[in-house]
Parts: structure tokens; C-alpha cells; sequence
């Protein structure tokens, strides 16, 4: 049977996660260059820098690769709250001689109230266009059908599934509670069922007749093949490329991806207002002391704060108040080219098959 990436003319069954401040168009035709599917995440991006990094990718590499977009609802503003959160963030920044920001504003434009985004996908037409924390209008998701692309939907439970699938998308990505990063919930104030990535592409294999994507810890061929047996089409992994020359990853995230605190991950909704696995740091840690009980505002406008606290830090020479985004995978990851992973990862997929 000829999978949906196959028919991308994708040759193995490995997607190289749109890891938003991470990936790079360099990373991504490096993966596609080398038999997998690249990525490039836009959602916290411009729509003319969209479009740039599209180019980008597109002067690297003849192949296909997968474009990333984040479809949250727009961030309500709550100035009493958001003042509240600079004021416990305060004795923070002081640490650093600096001020946190007087004011604080929604920083990423969702795709789902991005219509400059749209016309830059739809004009651009890469192969793949991908959905984080919900789904775009159905006129949106029709114009990108329209347009040839091929639509992934990431989905936490069953029900995000089906109405991805009702919406029109192509292929579902299962992300697991393993996984680094934010949550793809639809809805971050609902219950989140927190399934692990074997239980939910296994339910969601069975349940709807799209192609899984299992993603969620994934760090090697072994871990590609058991999501392969489980009946996923594909895997996704993202924290395993996060070392690789081609990210954009800091030195203190790379640093702390081969320290201790790669076995030591947690979710946080304290960096950016949604709820992200990340290695503990510094910033996570304040939970425990600045921000116990503190409510964060919306994201991204939590995000503000969160990225002036860590340039803050930065300048001073601390990088431990970053967004250390990675899965629970991490103590697996592996330093080289993106190119060399895709090759070690194919001949680890072939002997665990």
C-alpha cells in the first residue's frame, strides 16, 4: 500500500518536527534532501517572513516539505492580570538590572485571523501545510485544498481526530503527552486527557480512516518502527533534531538537552500561557516561588514577558530562563548533521523492522 507520504514522493516514513523557534529552512531541506520530510514552523512569523522562509527552503531543496501554522483562538486581554503577572515577574528581571516590560501584547497573529498568512501558503503552494492548537476556518481549509496542498492536523484525543478529519484534513498527527513543547489542544481550558503517543495513534488508528502520524518521544529508528507496528504511517520527531548543526537552538538548550535535566521534563503554561513540555530550568522553577498561584495571561501574550525575562537573563549570561522546549525522549538525543540522523535513523528503522 502506498502511503500519503510516498505519494509525496517522500521516501521514509519520518517527519522532522515544525519546531517554531527551533527549525530552520536549512534543517528542513537537509531532511528532505536525505529521504524524510522537512519542516518550517510560520506561526510566530510575519506573513512576509512566511514567505521568505518558504523561499528559503525552496532554493535548498526540489523536494517536498511541510509548512506549520498556529491556529489558537486570539488572546483575550486582561490588563489587571497581565499587570499582575509583570509585577510577580518583577523581583525576577531585577535579578538581571533589568525592568519587565511596562506593557504586554499578543506577539503571533493565529492563522486562523492571519489572512496575509493564507495568500502566502496558497500562492506558495508547498507540498505540506500542517495545523497546531486547532483548525483554521473552512474557508481557509479549502483554499489550501484548492491550492494541491496536502493537510496534517495535530490532534491530542479522538475528538480533535474526528473533527479534523470532518474539517477536510489529509493525515492526523497523534501527539502523545511525551512530546516537547506546546500542547496541540484545540481547547487549553477543557480537560486535557494526557494519552500517551502508543494508546492515542493506536485509538486513532483504529478509529478514523485518515493516516496517523505518531509523534510524542520518538527519538530513534526503534521508536519509528514500534509506531509503525502500532500502525502509524509515519513518525514525527522533533527533540532528536534539536542538537543537529542545522537548528537554531541556543547554546544553554543544547547545553541542557545533554544535562541532567533532559530526564527532568515538565509541562508549563508559565514561558508562553499554554501549557509546553520543557526541560526544567530556571523559568519552570518559578512556579515554586514568583509565580506560585500566579495565573499567566493568554497566549502568546505571556510569550512577551516570558521572552524579555529570558533576554534578560541572556545578557547577563544565564540561559537557564529560556524556552527549553523537548520531549521526554530527550536523554536519547544524538549530536549531528540533520542529514546523518535521517541516514542513522533509516538503518535503525530497517534492523528493528
Amino acid at each position: 500500500m502506498t502511503t500519503l507520504l510516498q505519494r509525496l514522493g517522500v521516501d521514509l516514513p519520518i517527519i522532522q518536527a515544525p519546531m517554531a523557534g527551533t527549525s530552520t529552512p536549512r534543517m528542513a531541506a537537509a531532511v528532505t534532501n536525505a529521504g524524510a520530510l522537512g519542516s518550517i514552523a510560520v506561526g510566530a512569523v510575519t506573513a512576509e517572513a512566511g514567505r521568505e522562509a518558504i523561499a528559503a527552503v525552496r532554493a535548498l531543496t526540489p523536494g517536498p516539505f511541510n509548512v506549520n501554522v498556529f491556529c489558537h483562538r486570539p488572546a483575550v486581554a486582561n490588563q489587571d492580570r497581565e499587570q499582575a503577572w509583570l509585577a510577580a515577574l518583577r523581583p525576577v528581571f531585577r535579578r538581571f538590572d533589568a525592568e519587565p516590560p511596562t506593557d504586554l501584547g499578543e506577539i503571533y497573529t493565529s492563522f486562523a485571523a492571519d489572512p496575509a498568512m493564507l495568500e502566502v501558503l496558497a500562492e506558495a503552494r508547498p507540498a505540506v501545510a500542517s495545523f497546531h492548537f486547532g483548525l483554521p476556518p473552512a474557508v481557509a481549509i479549502a483554499r489550501l485544498r484548492s491550492a494541491g496542498i496536502v493537510l496534517l492536523s495535530t490532534a491530542t484525543n479522538l475528538q480533535e481526530a474526528e473533527a479534523a478529519v470532518a474539517a477536510g484534513v489529509d493525515g492526523i498527527v497523534a501527539q502523545g503527552y511525551e512530546a516537547g513543547g506546546h500542547r496541540g489542544v484545540f481547547d487549553p481550558q477543557a480537560p486535557d486527557a494526557q494519552q500517551g503517543v502508543m494508546a492515542l495513534t493506536r485509538l486513532l488508528v483504529s478509529r478514523i480512516d485518515r493516516p496517523v502520524i505518531a509523534a510524542g518521544g520518538i527519538m530513534d529508528g526503534a521508536g519509528v518502527a514500534a509506531a509503525l507496528a502500532l500502525g502509524a504511517e509515519a513518525a514525527q520527531l522533533g527533540t532528536a533534531f534539536i542538537a543537529c548543526p542545522e537548528s537554531s537552538a541556543d547554546p544553554y538548550h543544547r547545553a541542557a538537552l545533554f544535562s541532567p535535566s533532559a530526564a527532568a521534563t515538565e509541562m508549563t503554561a508559565l514561558i508562553s500561557g499554554r501549557r509546553a513540555r520543557c526541560l526544567a530550568n530556571s523559568f519552570t522553577r518559578l512556579k515554586d516561588a514568583e509565580l506560585k498561584g500566579a495565573s499567566p495571561p493568554d497566549y502568546p501574550i505571556a510569550y512577551d514577558a516570558g521572552k524579555a525575562l529570558a533576554a534578560a537573563a541572556k545578557a547577563k549570561g544565564d540561559g537557564g530562563y529560556g524556552a527549553q522546549w523537548a520531549g521526554q525522549g530527550a536523554p536519547l538525543a544524538r549530536e549531528m548533521p540533520a542529514a546523518d540522523l535521517v541516514a542513522l535513523l533509516a538503518r535503525e528503522l530497517a534492523a528493528a523492522r
